[in-house]
């Protein structure tokens, strides 16, 4: 008997984050809306590994910041629905850009994979991509993928279920961001813990990193459980 996971699927709009989708799950999908808005939700089913995983498709976001409904969407599923493994698809030829939302999705502890999707287009640019050397310095295992083609989901298919099998732990990425930048997230952090201010399943670490970004959603939510 297959045991049931859950694998969201993040990334920028136009990263091939859909086709991904359809590559991955094939006939075995439905759709139909997130609840409570008309944003479009799609859920699909593959197997793998004696692991039957369930396929989310989130909204095609730039970051986690809460300014648009989509991303109010996807950074609440990964908190709240704790899905075992979220697969960040990266478009390769456009990566600085695209790093923004992997960043992000470190912070959050997601147990993450980064497809490298659109390989074969940052290769005809001219742009060569060390994937391991990617995936040492992010601490994720780092797919190329080309999802066009469906090269690379065979590999994908082995890393997810990798993952979902091995039970990472989810640790701070250890980001830094500047000495000064850093001191200031290390003492939100304290004061988060001293006043002993829980919301959901959001890491500490996160949420300071929010508080010097003026997050209103985090702010807000900050304020009602101090109430």
């Amino acid at each position: 008997m297959e045991r049931e996971m859950t694998v969201a699927l993040a990334g920028n709009p136009n990263s091939g984050k859909t086709t991904m989708f359809n590559n991955l799950t094939g006939a075995r999908q439905h759709v139909g809306n997130w609840p409570g808005v008309t944003v479009e939700r799609k859920e699909g089913v593959c197997f793998v590994g004696g692991y039957r995983f369930k396929v989310v498709d989130l909204p095609g976001v730039y970051s986690l910041t809460a300014h648009s409904i989509d991303e109010v969407i996807a950074r609440d599923y990964i908190v709240e629905k704790h899905p075992d493994v979220v697969v960040d698809v990266v478009d390769a030829s456009n990566l600085e850009r695209n790093l923004y939302l992997t960043v992000q999705l470190l912070e959050m502890g997601a147990n993450l994979i980064m497809a490298l999707n659109m390989i074969d287009t940052a290769e005809g640019r001219g742009q060569k991509i060390n994937s391991a050397m990617l995936s040492e310095l992010l601490g994720v295992p780092v797919i190329p993928t080309v999802a066009s083609r469906d090269r690379g989901t065979t590999e994908l298919l082995e890393a997810i279920s990798k993952a979902a099998g091995g039970g990472r732990e989810r640790k701070s990425p250890g980001i830094s961001y500047g000495r000064e930048v850093d001191e200031a997230i290390a003492a939100l952090e304290e004061v988060i813990r001293s006043e002993g201010i829980v919301l959901g399943r959001y890491p500490t670490r996160w949420l300071a990193i929010k508080l010097l970004e003026e997050d209103e959603d985090v702010v807000r939510k900050l304020k009602e459980v101090r109430v």
